[in-house]
């Protein structure tokens, strides 16, 4: 069990949305992108933060990102809380899991995966291999 998943505040659950739910359900990391400003937000949301417009389109992300900061939170399990900024230039706050927390670094590279808390899946990252993969 991931101790700082458990109070995870989750995106809104609305129809405007459900791409990203679909996406998560099946694995996979979807990214709103704006069709009136053409600019990719992070968190889900039906608006543009940006420009305001409702006109949000889904992509896939590669999944691939470096940590831009972390906090090892040294609790009966220890976890980590970080910021991951995601290729296609967004960053996100997650959890680096399945790791060795004493070896982790500010720019390390990271993969999404899936974990199910409170019933849906929630994105958090793990370190990448060389070849871009999860090990």
């Amino acid at each position: 069990m991931i101790e700082g998943l458990d109070a995870l505040k989750l995106p809104d659950s609305g129809a405007r949305i459900e791409p990203y739910w679909e996406h998560a359900r099946a694995g996979r990391l979807a990214l709103p992108r704006c069709a009136g400003c053409g600019r990719v937000h992070w968190y889900p949301r039906a608006m543009c933060p940006f420009c305001l417009s409702d006109d949000i389109q889904w992509e896939e992300s590669s999944g691939r990102g470096t940590i831009y900061s972390f906090s090892v939170m040294r609790t009966k399990s220890p976890y980590v809380v970080a910021y991951v900024r995601l290729d296609e230039g967004v960053t996100l706050m997650t959890n680096i899991v399945d790791c060795d927390i004493e070896s982790l670094q500010i720019g390390q590279a990271v993969s999404v995966r899936f974990v199910t808390r409170a019933s849906v899946q929630v994105p958090v990252f793990t370190i990448a291999d060389q070849t871009g993969g999860s090990r």
